[in-house]
């Protein structure tokens, strides 16, 4: 017998418990089990990760608090007014435009028979490995006025394509670069759903569209909308991709006050109005999100989900996946690939980097495990017990994910340097950043998870003997499994390309790829850029390929 189905056996005897107990436990004034005497545990990591990530919202206000004649002039000024316009016009282009193509993509991927489901997977996560600075360059090359794709086209008289900077180029890059966040969050998600409401509605004459639209669409509300969180707060803090296809934001903005005229108190004054711009939107999703349950309440094991079958519609299902993994995937590989080809046929080395993707795997690999280790109380708490504690941190940890790279850096060195010196560059320092800007993708895909999951399966087992952990263990965990394979996917990919905390925090000699990617392009040596970005691709793609081949949620 497997151990899924060991599990399903305790639930079941576990839900039978409950049934049979509880008119009894009624009668003698019992409304529930016993409180779980741990509860404290996860209250002592969420406020300790809520002091972690505290610090570079205090280090803003140490900066650009102080309210004078300057910082007024600056925040009213037309080009201030301006960006902020320009930065929610593109963050909300961006998020419908990744929800729009994750939602489809991983109902595709998890509900049907489509072919190479396992092959499409795995692709549709690698976007995620390849940093901004990279996409908005390979953008540029390939599809630019004079790229790759107009030099394709000069035989036939194209002599210039249109002006692809601007917004346009920035939506696009940025569009295929984050529908994974939903794609994710959406995938893991489906693969908790109970067939049951989908045959019930099916049986009180829904259609199947109906079905999935007033049944499957409202389940899935919770992920949907942290992965448009994500999304969102992925757009407003980036930089590489508006830089290079010159559209400004406030992201833009902070990092030219911190490196072209290094104004500490100008920059840190628009990073405060950053927070107010991802204040809102994490309010909203809150909202939106509601205090709804998304459970199965009624007894027994759930089954796995039967495939739809696609039938006439499986090619274009197909045509669907292989032209967004065109885009977002083969395209950036291809240029990659040239640039390497190209360089190596004019005489150009190729320096061995071995060393430094064990570092970048290493860091990754510790990272997302640290991460996911605290993030899962918190989500924990706001699945579960939904207390307004829990929500703060939960949606402080938002604010840390908004955050540019650099100043998370910058807080940590202020602080590092005055209160905890032995630990400046050391690992330490390095995994609290990534921890302060990755915590937020980790909290949403488990809090997704979890909400799933009926909270009387936990209890139940409590009340059979078990201890707290035993249940974690046996119970908990098992049913959650995609959504932590999720969540550590998604850390380690955004770990290992992740480059301003990393070159400014990193231990002395401690190289990463996205460290080499960002030397040989600021160098020129586009060839070792190219190699780089390579690897760091193929690294990321080898943990995403063995969680989905050894998932067995993936397997009907």
């Amino acid at each position: 017998m497997s151990a899924e189905s060991k599990v399903n056996i305790k639930i079941f005897k576990a839900y039978l418990l409950i049934n049979q107990s509880s008119r009894l436990l009624a009668a003698i004034g019992y409304s529930r089990l016993p409180p779980n005497k741990t509860s404290v545990v996860p209250y002592i990591f969420a406020i300790v990760a809520a002091v972690g990530m505290l610090l570079p919202i205090v280090y803003l206000f140490i900066r650009g608090g102080s309210i004078n004649e300057s910082t007024i002039t600056l925040l009213l000024r037309p080009q201030t007014l301006n960006t902020l316009f320009r930065t929610i016009v593109l963050t909300a282009t961006v998020t419908i435009s990744s929800v729009m193509i994750g939602v489809p993509l991983a109902w595709l991927l998890t509900r049907t028979d489509l072919p190479l489901r396992k092959m499409w997977i795995v692709l549709a996560f690698l976007p995620l490995a390849i940093p901004s600075y990279v996409a908005g360059f390979i953008v540029m090359t390939a599809i630019g006025p004079r790229g790759l794709l107009q030099q394709l086209l000069s035989p036939i008289g194209v002599d210039r394509l249109p002006e692809i900077y601007g917004f346009p180029g920035a939506a696009i890059t940025l569009t295929l670069l984050t529908y994974p966040y939903v794609f994710m969050t959406v995938r893991s998600a489906i693969t908790r759903l109970d067939p049951a409401l989908e045959e019930a509605s099916s049986s009180l004459g829904k259609s199947p569209k109906e079905t999935f639209f007033q049944i499957t669409l409202h389940l899935l509300r919770p992920a949907i909308l942290s992965g448009a969180l994500l999304v969102s707060l992925y757009t407003v803090s980036d930089f590489g991709a508006v830089s290079l296809m010159r559209y400004q934001t406030f992201t833009w903005s902070i990092y030219l006050q911190y490196e072209a005229g290094f104004n500490h108190q100008s920059a840190a004054t628009l990073c405060i109005v950053l927070l107010l711009i991802a204040i809102p939107i994490v309010y909203i999703e809150s909202r939106m999100r509601g205090h709804a349950k998304y459970f199965r309440s009624a007894s027994g094991a759930a089954r796995p989900l039967k495939p739809i079958r696609l039938g006439r519609w499986t090619f274009f299902a197909t045509l669907f996946c292989s032209g967004l993994v065109f885009a977002s995937l083969l395209i950036p590989a291809s240029v990659l690939i040239y640039w390497l080809i190209r360089g190596v046929d004019a005489g150009n080395t190729l320096v061995p980097i071995w060393h430094t993707a064990w570092n970048s795997f290493y860091v990754s690999i510790l990272a997302a495990a640290i991460i996911i280790g605290i993030s899962f109380p918190i989500a924990s708490l706001t699945a579960r017990q939904n207390t307004k504690l829990a929500r703060a941190i939960e949606q402080l940890s938002y604010l840390g994910f908004a955050l540019p790279g650099i100043v998370i850096g910058l807080s940590l060195v202020f602080f590092g340097i005055r209160l905890v010196n032995p630990l400046y560059q050391t690992m330490f320092m390095l995994i609290l950043a990534y921890s302060i800007l990755f915590m937020a993708p980790a909290i949403g895909t488990l809090r997704a998870s979890l909400q799933q999951i009926n909270p009387h399966v936990e209890e139940a087992a409590r009340g059979l003997g078990a201890s707290p952990f035993r249940t974690l263990l046996k119970i908990t965990l098992p049913l959650i499994k995609p959504g932590l394979i999720a969540g550590s996917s998604l850390i380690f990919v955004l770990t290992i390309k992740e480059l301003p905390a990393t070159l400014i925090l990193s231990p002395i000699g401690f190289m990463t790829l996205a460290g080499s990617v960002w030397s040989a392009a600021s160098e020129a040596f586009f060839t070792r850029a190219a190699h780089a970005s390579l690897i760091l691709i193929l690294l990321s793609s080898l943990p995403l390929a063995f969680a989905t081949i050894r998932n067995s949620e993936d397997r009907w």
